[in-house]
């Protein structure tokens, strides 16, 4: 009796990781075709069935989007303000978070709620308002278009806030004890506590930032100051009967965001798995 219960529990562990093989082998395919079509000659990749390794490698897709579509101007464009983004999204989303979890103010568990409930509104509604207050502005054709309104959000102030839940009161007193000033206890402790779950939301936003076709098209109209995903966008309408150049540029989409969170995964995990504190 007890080698069947225990032979049946070993086929349930095979059956799974079978299961999960199966499942990552399947998920992997699209993006293992999209590799080998981008090293493939110009119709190759328009064969049935699919080939998934090109029968002669070649670089001709990659050399005409960087010598002669200039991608790599899209590609620093892309870069510079998904950095950016990133960068000062951290430092507001997390001076938020810490004031919300560590410092009592009126008003402020309605403020947080009030915060919370507009997450329900969808993006596309705040567009419009953001766009003409930006034209009011003169900031249209900038890189601070897009880099103000990524400068905080609900998401990361949540985050943040429920993760800093978890970090001693009775350390922040002591410190305030020992002399240390608010911003210095926020630079000196509360962000070196914090690392994990600010990979996790540098990674949430990064990968955002790097990947939004919408905001950058509507509020870029030089193009020299595309980025990547909308340069891609009006390469797909000049070249259609071409997935081979298509597939090149998807690779060079895909790949920084690729290497950013394979290095940083470990944090990411920890993030996650530490952001869910309750009061």
């Amino acid at each position: 009796m007890k080698a069947n219960r225990s032979f049946r529990k070993y086929l349930a562990v095979v059956g799974l990781h079978l299961t999960m093989v199966i499942v990552s082998v399947i998920t992997l395919l699209p993006f293992l075709w999209m590799v080998g079509a981008s090293f493939m000659k110009n119709g190759e990749a328009s064969t049935f069935p699919p080939r998934f390794i090109p029968s002669q490698f070649t670089l001709d897709q990659y050399q005409f989007l960087f010598q002669r579509m200039h991608l790599g101007r899209f590609f620093l464009n892309s870069l510079i303000l998904a950095v950016a983004v990133t960068l000062v999204s951290l430092f507001v989303n997390s001076l938020a978070g810490y004031a919300f979890a560590k410092f009592s103010f009126r008003a402020k568990r309605p403020l947080f709620v009030f915060l919370l409930s507009s997450m329900i509104i969808p993006g596309q509604v705040t567009m419009l308002p953001v766009f003409l207050l930006l034209n009011k502005l003169g900031l249209l054709n900038t890189y601070f278009g897009i880099i103000i309104p990524g400068m905080a959000s609900i998401f990361g102030i949540f985050l943040i806030r429920q993760y800093l839940q978890s970090v001693p009161d009775s350390l922040i007193e002591a410190a305030r004890i020992d002399g240390a000033k608010d911003f210095a206890i926020y630079w000196r402790i509360i962000l070196p506590l914090a690392k994990p779950v600010l990979v996790t939301l540098a990674l949430f936003t990064f990968m955002g930032t790097w990947n939004d076709f919408l905001w950058p098209l509507i509020v870029m109209t030089k193009e020299e100051m595309y980025t990547l995903p909308v340069a891609l966008a009006n390469l797909l309408g000049e070249h259609t009967p071409d997935p081979e150049l298509m597939m090149a540029g998807s690779v060079i989409t895909i790949l920084p965001v690729l290497i950013v969170f394979m290095a940083l995964q470990k944090y990411y995990i920890q993030g996650i798995m530490l952001g869910g504190v309750k009061e």
